[in-house]
């Protein structure tokens, strides 16, 4: 591992060989998680307006709060983050970035979700730590995801009315 990161380095990108990579997947996770589920359902890029917390509706507190959440799941199943989620989302708001899922959801294609904010969701329920920021912004990229589906796929039809005699009503 040691070998691959001095070839990344001498090529002149940043590298770095860790020992153990999942708290810097749980760092990642948190991070694209929060990021592209508000993205995926405000249809807006990763701008700034995801670390404003300066007014009561800033985007910014919602990261912040699905931050906060991932990285008591973190905590839960004993990973120490590697990189702190939020610095990431500041970082990366400075850039107009548009997230995978937000692609996805403008070109009515599956989003990665279930693998981004459904697995905290679920790893929140495996340990019994409440997460229910994830796992509200999980079922609803759901149902933006089935909203492209034609409605028969998803709501099934009205029950026919049934008449005093029991017989269906047309």
């Amino acid at each position: 591992m040691k070998e691959a990161a001095d070839l990344i380095v001498a090529g002149g990108l940043k590298a770095q060989a860790l020992q153990d990579a999942l708290p810097a997947q749980w760092s990642k996770l948190i991070f694209n998680s929060s990021v592209n589920a508000v993205a995926a359902l405000t249809e807006l890029p990763h701008c700034p307006a995801f670390a404003e917390e300066s007014g009561f509706a800033s985007l910014g507190h919602l990261l912040h709060a699905l931050i906060d959440e991932g990285e008591a799941v973190a905590a839960a199943v004993g990973v120490k983050l590697h990189e702190d989620p939020w610095k990431m989302n500041c970082i990366g708001a400075q850039t107009n970035h548009l997230p995978s899922m937000l692609y996805d959801v403008k070109h009515r294609l599956p989003t990665e979700v279930d693998f981004l904010g459904g697995a905290i969701a679920r790893q929140a329920e495996r340990v019994g730590v409440p997460a229910p920021l994830h796992t509200a912004l999980y079922r609803l990229i759901k149902g933006k995801e089935a909203s492209s589906q034609p409605v028969e796929q998803h709501c099934p039809p009205k029950p026919k009315k049934r008449s005093k005699t029991g017989v269906a009503a047309e």
